[in-house]
């Protein structure tokens, strides 16, 4: 496999700039800060632009009225690793966040978790608890462009919990309904559907009251399509099974392994016993954590490799069925178009796909 399908870092990487969490809000945020304000009639629309030491791009936070909203596009000079000192979560927090672009880490003690390019996450935090410090790494000339949805509270999806009350997951439903004291976070990738508002938030060609209005509406358009693909995600009749800290960290070590081996993956068992966890938790922990099974995971891998590959226009059709592991070129096509709508053929030809960035 070439190495176009490693996208992740050792997070141990010499090269890395390591700072500490209150210097990393003074640098950015501080009275130093540089800032644009880019809608003459809103001043909650802040663009904070990234220090120079670091990279390039910005922060784009803006206030609506029940969400705050930050837009990130930046990419860093070298790796940038945040370190968070223990800490008390007093407030709690509710976040949609939607990577178009991305490629970063968050360690807490041996546990790593990574996300990436095309991934979508909702985490939900409850306030009061309790945090050992932990480090955020992002890698250096990866191009991070993400939508972040902070709800300032539970209100919105309770408004809705009549609707919805029977569909979301039960650990979900819980926390709407303020019976649980436990977190939630689910991850999963981006579906079509998700692209079309995420770009008209970022290309937003309004200001004053009309941008509230209709940034409003995309971002409850965004929580929408999240809280219809989790409840796709329930009506697909899997046993709900309860994952540790260690058993989240093997399930995504096994996505790791399936991304480097794609060409020739492992069996389900195999690739159980290579991370030590049983094939059950790992079928049913992957389908809870990525929203699809492991072969299906491996599939949209496979897929987005032949899509770069194509529209780089370098390979025939053909090696590019190789390259991704397909030994029959017309079994790759048909699952090509099924995937994107376009046979491969028309997208090394230029033909426009579902890809708005």
């Amino acid at each position: 496999m070439g190495a176009i399908g490693k996208t992740y870092h050792s997070i141990n990487t010499v090269m890395a700039k390591i700072i500490s969490e209150a210097e990393c809000q003074e640098t950015w945020y501080g009275a130093n800060k540089i800032t644009q304000y880019p809608d003459p009639l809103d001043a909650s629309d802040i663009i904070y632009l990234c220090p120079e030491q670091f990279g390039t791009g910005y922060d784009r936070c803006i206030e609506l009225r029940d969400i705050d909203l930050l837009i990130r596009n930046q990419k860093y000079h070298d790796d940038l690793q945040i370190v968070f000192e223990p800490y008390q979560d007093k407030f709690g927090s509710i976040e949609f966040g939607f990577n178009l672009s991305a490629n970063y880490t968050s360690q807490q003690s041996d546990i790593t978790i990574k996300r990436g390019s095309k991934e979508n996450f909702l985490q939900w935090d409850l306030p009061e608890q309790e945090y050992n410090s932990f480090a955020h790494t992002s890698f250096k000339n990866v191009h991070c462009l993400k939508v972040d949805i902070h709800l300032k509270s539970a209100e919105i999806l309770k408004n809705f919990v009549c609707c919805i009350n029977q569909e979301l997951p039960p650990g979900l439903i819980k926390l709407i309904e303020g019976k649980s004291q436990q977190n939630y976070v689910d991850n999963n990738q981006l579906t079509p559907a998700m692209y079309l508002p995420l770009q008209q938030i970022i290309n937003c060609p309004f200001q004053g009251m009309t941008k509230q209005i209709y940034l409003e509406a995309k971002c409850l358009e965004l929580i929408a399509l999240k809280l219809e693909q989790l409840t796709k995600i329930k009506n697909i009749s899997v046993k709900s099974i309860t994952l540790k800290p260690r058993d989240i960290e093997k399930i995504h070590r096994a996505r790791e392994i399936l991304i480097f081996q794609s060409e020739n993956p492992p069996s389900l068992l195999n690739l159980a016993q290579k991370v030590g966890i049983n094939d059950n938790k790992l079928k049913n922990g992957f389908r809870q954590i990525f929203g699809t099974t492991v072969f299906g995971y491996l599939h949209n891998h496979r897929m987005e490799i032949a899509r770069q590959l194509l529209q780089d226009g370098k390979m025939h059709v053909a090696a590019v069925a190789n390259e991704v592991g397909y030994a029959n070129p017309g079994h790759f096509a048909a699952a090509f178009k099924r995937k994107f709508g376009v046979s491969p053929s028309e997208c090394k030809a230029g033909k426009k796909i579902c890809d708005l960035f």
